[in-house]
């Protein structure tokens, strides 16, 4: 993946259902549902899970992108769609999220749509845009209310940026930023955004989600028959890059998989180190690559794979891209799963299935307590907007404030 996509990629669009690990999560093993990437070329595992889908509905013939206004003297005005308490939704936000909607649309594809189904996704993603920009703001704020810092978590991700990009500072990467572009302090921000509503999300709403074993079991009980599998291995790997590197630079990189190798059999975690030294596109994930069948994978990777146990490594695997570590996380046999096998499977089903009505509900409350206006002819898909904008002073209308008292009692006190 260009570098110029995973840059753009983390400022805009942030899908807010089911952000959080379910209530009792696999350590470094995401359920098998996910698209696999190629092991010869990982492709980048998806940051957040997908927005849920409602049906498309043409958009309105009014949402078309608007020109700018301009000035008596000429100078272009930023125009503003919505007004979030006493923030602000421009155009040129909604017209990003959108372009990201696309290259998302497009990804989830990956050339197993017809046009016509990918142009209904397109439309499905970019018919919520607003709304998600809207959502994110609420959780921002939020997050600022209650005290959230998450200023060490930015900087740790700023660093995998880095990493992932094959920058050698982050002034290297600050540099890398302003040339695509950006500005680097709105990258920073959106960064920090991302990371405070998700850890909103987590106490607000995820940390009142419990699933119970006896949840997971009666699930199984009643859906036997979706556990019937083909023979699988569930992989993580750690892929040392050598792509563009010279001859006298292969030893070194040979060594530095082979300690990676080393601190992982004396007892290092795997995901940890992943996510620090691997140069594969799904480091962030702790290096989870997916679930595959026989016949997905190299003959050379299947026949390593297939022959080993749970938890086992493959030695240092030199490929056309690099040194590859492989980790099988799982094993599936071929026919009916046992409920041991995919509990966690199932735990994260049930969870997601709890969250998205739970974070619905939650921003319902939030935008009853705030002051959300969205400018006629522009969607808001979780309604309540359409009406003028107005000016709005520092301090939030005082019937809205007054309404403060009852604005967290959703799902119980307030939690600090």
């Amino acid at each position: 993946m260009k570098k110029t996509v995973l840059l753009a990629g983390l400022l805009f669009a942030l899908p807010l259902l089911a952000q959080n690990p379910p209530a009792n999560p696999p350590p470094d093993n995401p359920p098998p549902a996910q698209k696999q990437p190629s092991l010869e070329a990982p492709q980048m595992a998806a940051p957040e899970p997908e927005q849920p889908k409602k049906p498309a509905t043409p958009p309105a013939k009014s949402a078309k992108p608007t020109k700018p206004a301009l000035t008596g003297e000429g100078k272009v005005v930023e125009e503003i769609i919505a007004r979030v308490n006493n923030e602000i939704i421009t155009s040129s936000e909604l017209e990003k999220a959108r372009s990201i909607a696309v290259e998302e649309a497009q990804q989830e594809c990956s050339g197993r749509c017809t046009p016509e189904q990918l142009q209904v996704a397109v439309e499905d993603r970019q018919k919520f845009a607003l709304r998600d920009l809207i959502d994110q703001s609420l959780l921002a704020q939020r997050g600022k209310d209650m005290g959230v810092n998450v200023e060490g978590d930015v900087v740790k991700q700023l660093d995998q940026v880095r990493i992932q990009n094959k920058l050698e500072s982050m002034e290297k990467l600050e540099s890398a930023v302003t040339k695509e572009g950006l500005n680097w302090d709105d990258f920073k921000n959106n960064i920090r955004n991302k990371l405070l509503t998700q850890e909103v999300i987590r106490r607000e709403v995820g940390s009142h989600i419990t699933i119970g074993r006896d949840d997971a079991m009666k699930y199984y009980e009643a859906h036997k028959k979706d556990f019937v599998k083909p023979e699988q291995v569930a992989l993580r790997a750690i892929e040392i890059s050598t792509t563009g590197k010279t001859d006298s630079e292969l030893p070194d990189l040979k060594k530095k998989a082979d300690d990676m190798l080393r601190r992982i059999k004396d007892g290092e975690d795997f995901a940890t180190l992943a996510k620090r030294f691997s140069d594969g596109s799904t480091a962030q994930q702790g290096g989870y690559l997916g679930v595959y069948k026989r016949g997905e994978l190299s003959k050379q990777l299947e026949d390593q794979v297939f022959a080993m146990k749970k938890n086992q490594l493959t030695d240092v695997i030199e490929t056309k891209q690099g040194y590859l570590i492989l980790q099988v996380l799982e094993r599936y046999e071929e026919g009916e799963q046992p409920f041991e096998k995919v509990e966690n499977e199932i735990m994260d089903h049930l969870y997601s299935e709890r969250m998205e009505p739970a974070l619905r509900e939650y921003l319902k409350t939030l935008r009853e307590q705030s002051y959300v206006v969205v400018k006629p002819g522009f969607q808001d898909m979780a309604g309540g907007g359409n009406s003028e904008i107005e000016e709005v002073s520092a301090t939030p209308e005082a019937s809205k404030a007054k309404k403060a008292h009852k604005k967290y009692l959703l799902f119980g006190k307030r939690n600090g």
